[in-house]
């Protein structure tokens, strides 16, 4: 019998996985329904339709303050039920996980609650606003590990498929010695003077500004891609514009309405720069802003070796630039890998090869990893221990910058 041909529209398609109805639920509440929420929300509405995982992940409840609002947010995103206080939430029999998504000021007691109710927690990053709480919190997931519980941080940016794979690159020694790592996180939504005081510019609430929004992210890339820590580092950072229109109703995503008539002080920075040294020896420098015109959200990345280098730009984020220095220096250079093949990380799954992912397939691939780091018992990555780390970090750069960019070892 002759084969019957492959019609473009089924070459196109992604493997048909379904979620096994014998699998056991993984009963998912999260407490915050805006931009992180939105995020979230698909990778856990995805994962099990795309890759075969042995528990089947069910939104539960979804919470936040707002009854009309989170009523909308369950419509919305397919939560079964919305609730108003976290802690109703978190007492649900229904719910095994809670997601934290909220401001960075609540982490601490939200995840602590559910940890020492016995759920599992997945919390947005910062992991904290102060190394106080983030050291609090790393303790209440060590006594939660103890009887089985999984505690992760949300750096998303590592489960992009061509940083994934840099870091197994690296690890198997393509780059030799590591020298020198260069990150870069730029932004440009805080450059009009009128955009408005959200959340995100008040200490009490968002722990830093640049540093810790974007700042955080940088520096877990770094040590994750180096594969080991910063321990020392001398900064420098600025607010440039110091007061701002309070907003006249609530905020969306990154912005809001804003009030003209009142202005507030903005108490956090709009950009940081620092220099760092790793465990190694290997040199390091970071730059995070807010305030970079015409940059919407350039990650850039690059770290050389004795043996070679590799590049990632987040607006190109199927690529990776990858240099060989061990080869002829006539025909040496950097070379693009388009990161879709089946061998690649997590695109076994998804498309034919040539075929780009995007930003929010970083939240599917997240959930796929807690989901089989729960039912195999493992540790999860990145743990709550490895965002105390990266808030050391940052608390070590505000020191320095308050200090003159004195420079200032990293507590290990």
């Amino acid at each position: 019998m002759a084969r019957r041909e492959e019609t473009d529209q089924e070459a196109a398609a992604p493997p048909t996985r379904r979620p096994a109805t014998s699998a056991p639920v993984l009963g998912v509440g999260m407490v915050g329904y805006a931009f992180m929420g939105a995020a979230h929300s698909q990778g856990w509405r995805t994962a099990g339709h795309v890759f075969d995982l042995p528990m089947r992940p069910a939104l539960a409840a979804i919470c936040g303050r707002d009854r009309a609002a989170v009523d909308a947010a369950a419509a919305r995103h397919g939560w079964a039920a919305a609730e108003t206080d976290w802690r109703a939430l978190i007492a649900r029999d229904d719910v095994q996980l809670v997601d934290i998504c909220t401001p960075g000021d609540s982490h601490a007691e939200i995840a602590i609650a559910a940890l020492e109710a016995g759920k599992h927690v997945l919390c947005e990053k910062p992991l904290a606003n102060t190394v106080a709480e983030a050291e609090a919190m790393t303790e209440a997931a060590e006594r939660a590990a103890a009887r089985g519980q999984v505690a992760m941080v949300g750096f998303n940016y590592r489960r992009v498929p061509a940083i994934t794979y840099a870091r197994q690159l690296i690890a198997e020694g393509r780059l030799g010695a590591l020298r020198h790592v260069r990150a870069a996180y730029l932004q440009d939504w805080l450059v009009d003077p009128e955009s408005p005081l959200t959340w995100r510019l008040e200490r009490e609430r968002a722990g830093s500004g640049a540093l810790g929004d974007l700042g955080a992210h940088i520096v877990d890339l770094a040590q994750y891609l180096a594969g080991e820590p910063l321990v020392g580092v001398s900064a420098v950072s600025e607010t440039f514009v110091r007061e701002r229109p309070r907003l006249a109703g609530p905020s969306a995503g990154l912005s809001g309405a804003a009030d003209t008539g009142a202005l507030g002080a903005v108490t956090v920075d709009d950009a940081a720069l620092f220099t760092g040294r790793l465990a190694s020896g290997a040199l390091a420098s970071f730059e995070a802003t807010r305030m970079a015109a015409g940059r919407k959200n350039a990650l850039r990345l690059e770290i050389n070796g004795e043996r070679g280098s590799l590049a990632f730009d987040l607006e190109r984020l199927n690529e990776l630039s990858f240099h060989d220095h061990t080869e002829p220096a006539a025909t040496a250079g950097f070379r693009r890998i388009l990161v879709t093949e089946p061998r690649h990380p997590y695109l076994e799954a998804w498309w034919p090869p040539g075929h780009a992912l995007g930003y929010e397939h970083t939240f599917v691939h997240q959930a796929r990893d807690l989901v089989r780091t729960i039912a195999e018992g493992t540790a999860p990555a990145p743990s709550f221990a490895d965002g105390l780390q990266v808030q050391r970090v940052l608390a070590a750069v505000e020191e320095s910058a308050e200090k003159n960019s004195v420079h200032t070892p990293v507590v290990l």
